[in-house]
């Protein structure tokens, strides 16, 4: 009956691939073209939750302080209970900053599943907390509009088939009772495989799956990665990808062929990223609100909404997306901290938003006193920074048809000749006293001009 089982679903997908041919297509077209919603978005939030929530001393407490699975368990998973958690005031909090879409993880390197999974008895169903913690949260998004992520972890430092001694990170590397164990990887893919599947099949759709991560030899292949990728593209046609599977999210999606966008994590890219025939590629770069991932009480060190603002037009400027992160405590919720700082990034979006949105990369070069992002025939400059002068458009007179300010449309106008250029060529925009009225920034964080063109 298993043999006539595994038949039939070998049909299935081949049906679905057969009806679905993009779906399996990895040319650059077919990326930019699965990638198109995620890159008018821009603005997402990544959310860390887990058992490390209850240590609160970061996701990887684990590993750094090498604690074994039985320590671990008896200290956190029986009594993980994160009875304040909502999962709609999680998904008010993303549409209220701006966001419109969260990555949530489904499971990270410690191996716990937040939702109901058939894999292992390692979930929080069997917590105290006893809820579906997955099932609760796409269910909130969908009902805010926002598009639903799943982070899932390929590493897996509970299950006793993932590799131990040897390895680079797991909690009981070097530990000599793990020297000559054997075990059984075919098992150990089998059951990663099969917790993917679940993920794809029982939530409904699923916008994106955020995997990590690849390291030494444990990237591409081993993790069968072609075939956990068919499965995944079969069961979600329409899904995004990251690139971490063949690599640990800085070699770019180049050097393997898994990955709709690349993942730059804590910084920024110099410059937008591209192939090797110079075309841009999309991307993602992942940043802590604080310096941790996982909640860590010990961790005050804030950024500001202001930060985060520019951070965002950077991104934006560079034709990339800002995925911002927050650790709920060990109770579900988001810190205080966290929250305050989203509301005054939620204020700036809902007045500039324009700016972000649908937004890319302009011609315009970058300035001391800020940047562009553009749309069509609109171009956005970001007065972030104090500086003397205004903005300056170099031979764009015959272009520009009016300039706004973007936060309530009043109208800004702007001069043709300026300070001993009577060419008549360039636009001239006095921030400061424009055509000789007073006029003071508007806003201290980031006074956005819109400057539409003809």
């Amino acid at each position: 009956m298993k043999k006539v089982y595994t038949a039939l679903l070998l049909i299935f997908q081949i049906f679905c691939f057969a009806q679905n041919p993009a779906a399996n297509d990895n040319s650059y077209e077919s990326k930019i073209k699965r990638t198109e919603w995620h890159r008018d978005a821009r603005f997402g939030m990544f959310v860390h939750f887990g058992l490390y929530s209850i240590p609160s001393r970061g996701e990887w407490v684990k590993s750094v302080e090498k604690i074994t699975n039985e320590v671990y368990d008896e200290a956190y998973f029986k009594n993980f209970n994160p009875y304040l958690f909502d999962a709609k005031e999680w998904a008010r909090t993303a549409k209220q900053a701006g966001m419109k879409y969260v990555v949530l993880t489904a499971k990270h390197h410690e191996g716990f599943a937040l939702w109901d999974t058939k894999q292992t008895d390692y979930k929080i169903t069997n917590t105290p907390f006893k809820r579906d913690i997955i099932k609760e949260y796409v269910e909130a998004l969908r009902a805010e509009g926002l598009k639903v992520g799943l982070y899932f972890s390929v590493i897996d430092w509970h299950h006793p088939d993932y590799p131990k001694f040897k390895d680079t990170h797991h909690p009981m590397r070097g530990n000599e009772k793990y020297k000559d164990e054997k075990i059984n990887w075919d098992n150990y893919i089998k059951f990663m495989h099969g917790q993917v599947k679940e993920l794809c099949t029982n939530y409904g759709k699923i916008d994106i799956m955020w995997f990590d991560f690849s390291y030494d030899e444990m990237k591409g292949e081993k993790w069968k990665a072609k075939e956990l990728v068919e499965m995944v593209r079969t069961l979600q046609p329409s899904i995004i990808l990251n690139n971490r599977l063949g690599g640990d999210g800085t070699t770019g999606m180049e050097e393997n062929s898994f990955g709709d966008f690349d993942t730059p994590e804590q910084t920024i890219p110099e410059k937008a990223i591209t192939d090797k025939l110079g075309r841009p590629l999309p991307w993602e770069s992942c940043l802590t609100l604080n310096n941790s991932w996982g909640y860590n009480r010990y961790d005050n060190n804030w950024k500001s909404a202001p930060l985060v603002i520019h951070t965002l037009v950077n991104c934006v400027s560079k034709n990339g997306n800002l995925l911002l992160n927050v650790g709920p405590d060990a109770l579900g919720r988001i810190p205080k901290q966290s929250t305050d700082i989203l509301a005054e990034v939620g204020n700036w979006m809902q007045k500039n938003g324009k700016s972000i949105f649908g937004c890319g990369a302009s011609t315009m070069p970058r300035y001391d006193w800020g940047i562009f992002t553009s749309n069509g025939k609109s171009l956005f400059a970001h007065r972030m920074y104090p500086a003397i002068g205004g903005i300056v458009l170099k031979d764009y007179s015959d272009k520009v048809k009016r300039v706004n300010l973007l936060q309530d449309g009043s109208e800004i106008r702007y001069e043709t000749t300026w300070w001993g250029d009577n060419t008549g060529k360039n636009v001239y925009i006095n921030v400061d006293r424009p055509c000789y009225q007073t006029f003071p920034m508007p806003d201290k964080i980031n006074t956005v001009f819109e400057i539409e063109l003809k």
